[in-house]
């Protein structure tokens, strides 16, 4: 793999620092998690178009390597499997704050 591709996706692999020199008001963290959240969303559904599209072409006959198509349906299944294991951890602990006494 050349190296131009690996340093291609370490933006995204990247944890963004948070600002701490901001003060925030509660809307606007609610606004940037959304946004995080969404632009998460956003490539899970990208990854996936991307390997059913190769998928496709593969099947069609193209001029598509097979382990091409391979890499792309693993890392659309990697990255499917860790949003939904993310949401778990939201939902258990959303369960776990609800069951807190006041």
């Amino acid at each position: 793999m050349p190296i131009q591709s690996i340093t291609g996706a370490l933006p995204a692999m990247q944890i963004q620092q948070p600002d701490t020199k901001v003060q925030r008001t509660p809307f606007e963290a609610q606004q940037n998690f959304s946004a995080m959240l969404n632009n998460a969303i956003h490539q899970v559904n990208e990854k996936q178009t991307i390997s059913d599209t190769m998928t496709t072409r593969l099947v069609k006959g193209e001029d598509v390597d097979l382990h091409n198509v391979m890499i792309a349906a693993q890392k659309a299944s990697i990255a499917l499997n860790a949003t939904v294991e993310m949401r778990n951890k939201v939902v258990e602990a959303y369960q776990e704050i609800i069951r807190m006494p006041v």
